[in-house]
């Protein structure tokens, strides 16, 4: 396997050097600070990474007071009993993007995020005391208790939300390949998952950098050399 050191030289050479390598790095929160996040911002991320897959990003940005005001401000308790005539009439709202699917997958998360919140004391809590080296058991419980937050959603959400974890893009994957790890182009066997989450982990004890960061360098260290405005909008890993 290539070293970590190795591939941090290569994207810090990439981008101008190891000063202007970490501009391109995202803040990533203490636990505290996750722990204290309210259940109204976390299914608002949710819903921001649900409605921006497959869509383009900064449209959704743009729209988004709209979708604030919509969605009551994503208050988990008040959309919980919503009733159904409330969520038909939003699937005919011009404020918002009127994808039905998606719409109704606030509704399921809604519960979601209350169900967790009533188990752990508020999900930020959850998200806090999980383990660091089990993302993946933690991509399980949103795909498989939440709506839409499957794949590519549900490691775009823990980003954006500061969980410290990595993302599977294009260019992440095809630098765990370049270094030598044995995974496919599209990883999501088991034995994939748990290979890349071994290696981030030990990358990330190595160079005493969160996960975060090490899954961010390794996608600035192969492929396209992406500007850095695109970057800062997260576009891309």
């Amino acid at each position: 396997m290539m070293t970590f050191k190795a591939i941090h030289s290569r994207a810090a050479t990439r981008k101008g050097g190891a000063k202007a390598l970490a501009r391109f790095l995202p803040d990533v929160p203490p636990a505290t600070d996750i722990a204290a996040l309210g259940d109204d911002r976390v299914l608002a991320q949710m819903t921001k990474r649900i409605f921006c897959s497959g869509f383009v990003w900064r449209v959704i940005e743009q729209k988004w007071p709209a979708f604030e005001e919509a969605f009551h401000g994503f208050e988990v308790g008040r959309l919980c009993f919503e009733p159904d005539d409330y969520w038909e009439a939003l699937t005919q709202d011009a404020r918002i993007v009127r994808h039905a699917q998606k719409i109704m997958s606030v509704r399921h998360n809604a519960r979601f995020v209350a169900n967790v919140a009533g188990e752990h004391g508020s999900f930020g809590a959850f998200l806090a005391a999980w383990p660091a080296d089990d993302q993946i058991g933690l991509l399980g419980v949103l795909g498989k208790r939440g709506k839409r937050l499957g794949g590519m959603t549900g490691q775009y959400f823990l980003r954006f939300i500061g969980w410290d974890g990595f993302v599977l893009s294009r260019d992440v994957v095809a630098c765990l390949r370049d270094a030598g790890l044995e995974i496919s182009e599209t990883p999501s066997s088991k034995k994939e998952l748990k290979a890349i989450q071994d290696t981030m982990t030990t990358w990330s004890k190595e160079s005493g950098l969160p996960v975060t960061h090490v899954s961010r360098i390794c996608a600035l260290s192969i492929g396209d050399n992406i500007d850095p405005e695109r970057i800062k909008s997260g576009g891309e890993d």
